[in-house]
């Protein structure tokens, strides 16, 4: 979203109105107040009840093309943009389409607001956090809350129902500013988080698949992820991409999103991709997600977007043009002004029709109807009684901490150092920029928290600290090394905090190298070499950064990566370090070393390494040079053993009689659906744990696939979290289907099952099994 665009339209004041009415006998009102509440609201207004698309026992379909065929065409172009104009005469209020829940219900967008009536909402860990938990069930029972609060709030006049989230782009470059926001790198991990949250978000309680709870969003569309690096900013960015890594890596998280979540809405990016502006191409817009992916909702610009093209890119020769090839590419909603300035023009001018705009808003329409918001006054339909006592409450905050605990990964664990005893520790040292801020734990996209604990909040309430900054800020121009040497010289432990805020990496703002900023790294070196106990290195960053310094520097005797963690972050720290909690959080994203960003302009959007030129590849399923720390690193307090219990050792592919590869030697077959049908197998894993302490492992299924058409070094088929009692054993099962798991993306985009020997890969297990005709 842009965030340099300031918006000065509000959610309608009528809602609070309402409210205050009905809870505030004494309330007055406000004078001249005539406009109905809620569209379609028969209570307050029996003529509106004549109107079919006011009628709840109709379908969907034949509510709207009532609503439809009742505007004039400028009202009809008011529906096209994000703040939607009212239409008195039919009863309809104004509504804001722009809020935004990336991570808990946000003020960003002018769709949702605080006030001393919810004066915050539950704050979940940045998203790149939460991904290192690898569970899906906590993906969608955060959702499940964040929908419930964000109706809550509905109710009372402070939010609308839909909401532009999540971002599932691929944090492809570990400069991204806006990494952070993303599920990691890896593009099986963000299709199952993205269709994950989105259920969690929409579903309800009945389970229709028609009705919605607030509607998501899938963002950005598509091979969006450059900000602004070294002067290439997404306004004017063309990411050219090979058809083998768009539909290997860029599309699987969107189709999954659309198809696995039945998402509501997909924004398109600033971005162009090979030459077109993502929100004027017919193909990536009408031709799969609406065509091949079969959408069931509305398509929204990011915003601003087809300002950007026309203004920045220079796409079209007048705004007109720009406005009509949006809509005719399959654009039913702008974020922003441009459609309702430009959309009448270009009817004028025959570059676009009554009927194309009737296709977009219809798809508006229905979205709302979905959720309900032609049905008139919510106070007696399902989510209405909802309030102010729903949102922040108890059992949605620990479900905070929770997570932060679930995804803080432990990349580091020398003998002795961590759990810390907080009986036997007497005095802990707590040091950096990041150990006792509020607001940069909870990342970009947020919302006001119910409340913080800071990291020195969580530690102190267990033990006696002594504290000392040791940077004004994480920028860290210069280290104040005496003042923290003197303390870590004299506590038990030592724990630095340091990493990033929204100063290091944001939107619009990328990084240029991967480095800790300023004097960081002296001062965590200064501070290990002086202190008497244990040394802890906790990185707090979306992004990851080169830290083999710590790694191999033995005074530091542990590392955690803890992302932006969120309202309760604190506490979940506090818990990990003190052994309350087994660590079982694993990196989604590889960290590499500087030399990596000397090598790899950002810009490059191959996937796949050219030996020819050095280039080394990106991500852990193509990457050939060193890393820091690796996609999947991730330590316990408990070693968990893995066994193979059942697994095939050859898997036969029926093929027709006459199939061209019975007479020649084929190193793939096309993925066509009579073939793939039944097709699949069972992998069985024993899971020990070999520790005393019980806890949470993530278990993770990778495969190499025989290397044709470029094929990832490996890849992640699945991922399960599994809670395994000290010395016991657990039982995890993979079901591996065929064309869906063991396929790869050939050079021209088209999905393949390649024959040959595959190796299945559990940590250091490993298993070999032929895929043959």
């Amino acid at each position: 979203m842009a965030s340099s665009i300031i918006w000065f339209s509000v959610f309608p004041c009528s809602f609070l109105f309402q409210y205050l009415l009905f809870f505030s006998p004494n309330f007055k009102g406000v004078l001249g107040q005539s406009s109905p509440v809620f569209a379609c609201d028969v209570a307050s207004n029996a003529t509106l009840s004549s109107f079919a698309f006011c009628d709840t026992s109709l379908g969907v379909d034949a509510r709207v093309a009532d609503l439809v065929k009742r505007l004039t065409l400028p009202e009809k172009i008011g529906f096209l943009v994000n703040s939607a104009g009212s239409v008195s005469r039919l009863g309809i209020p104004k509504y804001e389409w722009w809020s935004e829940a990336l991570h808990g219900v946000s003020y960003v967008g002018p769709g949702t607001k605080f006030s001393s009536l919810v004066p915050g909402a539950t704050s979940f860990p940045q998203v790149i956090l939460t991904a290192a938990s690898f569970n899906t069930s906590l993906f969608e029972a955060i959702g499940r809350v964040v929908s419930t609060e964000a109706r809550a709030m509905y109710n009372v006049g402070l939010a609308g129902l839909t909401f532009w989230s999540p971002n599932i782009n691929i944090f492809r470059d570990p400069r991204w500013g806006r990494g952070q926001e993303t599920p990691g790198e890896d593009p099986l991990l963000s299709s199952k988080y993205g269709s994950g949250y989105v259920r969690g978000l929409q579903q309800t309680d009945d389970g229709d698949k028609n009705k919605l709870k607030v509607a998501a969003c899938c963002k950005h569309y598509t091979a969006y992820d450059v900000d602004n690096w070294k002067g290439v900013d997404r306004y004017h960015f063309n990411a050219v991409v090979t058809k083998q890594d768009l539909d290997d890596t860029f599309q699987p998280p969107f189709k999954s999103c659309v198809i696995d979540g039945n998402v509501a809405s997909v924004m398109c990016s600033y971005n162009q991709v090979n030459g077109i502006p993502t929100c004027a191409d017919p193909d990536l817009l009408a031709g799969v997600i609406r065509g091949e992916w079969k959408l069931n909702g509305y398509i929204v610009t990011d915003c601003d977007s087809i300002d950007v093209y026309y203004k920045q890119q220079h796409y079209t020769k007048t705004p007109e043009e720009a406005a009509a090839k949006a809509i005719l590419a399959g654009l039913d909603l702008n974020c922003g002004s441009f459609l309702g300035q430009y959309t009448p023009g270009a009817v004028q001018a025959g570059l676009v029709t009554e009927a194309d705009i009737d296709r977009a808003i219809s798809n508006n329409f229905a979205t709302l109807m979905r959720l309900g918001f032609f049905d008139g006054d919510p106070s007696d339909k399902p989510y209405g009684k909802l309030g102010p006592k729903d949102v922040c409450t108890s059992e949605n905050q620990e479900l905070a901490r929770e997570t932060a605990r679930q995804g803080i990964v432990l990349l580091k664990n020398s003998p002795g150092s961590l759990p810390l005893s907080p009986t036997a520790i007497k005095s802990l040292a707590v040091i950096g920029p990041n150990a006792n801020v509020q607001k940069t734990m909870i990342g970009n996209y947020e919302g006001t928290p119910c409340k913080y604990t800071t990291i020195l909040q969580g530690l102190s309430a267990s033990v006696a600290t002594s504290y000392v900054a040791g940077c004004a800020n994480v920028a860290c121009g210069t280290a104040q090394v005496d003042d923290a040497t003197k303390i870590a010289a004299s506590a038990d432990a030592t724990i630095l905090v340091v990493g990033a805020d929204q100063s290091i990496e944001r939107e619009s703002l990328d990084r240029i190298d991967l480095l800790l900023p300023g004097q960081q790294t002296l001062l965590v070196t200064e501070v290990a070499k002086a202190a008497k106990g244990p040394v802890i290195l906790v990185i707090m960053s979306g992004g990851g950064f080169d830290i083999t310094f710590a790694k191999n520097d033995t005074k530091i005797t542990s590392i955690l990566w803890v992302g932006y963690p969120g309202e309760a972050g604190g506490a979940a720290v506090a818990d990990v370090v003190f052994g309350q909690y087994n660590p079982s959080g694993r990196l989604p994203m590889t960290w590499y070393p500087q030399s990596y960003v000397d090598k790899v302009p950002m810009t490059n959007m191959n996937m796949r390494p050219d030996p020819s030129n050095g280039y080394p590849g990106r991500t852990y399923r193509f990457y050939t040079g060193e890393t820091v720390y690796s996609f999947g690193d991730g330590l316990g307090y408990s070693t968990f053993n893995h066994k193979l219990v059942r697994a095939p050792k050859l898997v036969s592919i029926p093929l027709e009689e006459g199939h061209v590869c019975h007479s020649s030697s084929c190193k793939s077959l096309d993925v066509v659906e009579e073939r793939c049908e039944n097709l699949a197998f069972d992998i069985h894993l024993g899971v020990k744990n070999m520790g005393s302490m019980s806890g949470s492992h993530t278990v993770m299924l990778f495969s190499s696939p025989p290397a044709v058409h470029k094929s990832p070094q490996k890849h992640l088929l699945g991922f399960e979290k599994v809670f395994v009692s000290a010395q016991r054993v657990a039982l995890v099962k993979f079901n591996v289907d065929v064309c869906k798991h063991l396929s790869v993306v050939d050079e021209l985009g088209n999905r393949k099952v390649a024959l040959g020997e595959h190796v299945l890969h559990v940590g250091s297990l490993k298993h070999s099994f032929s895929v043959r005709i």
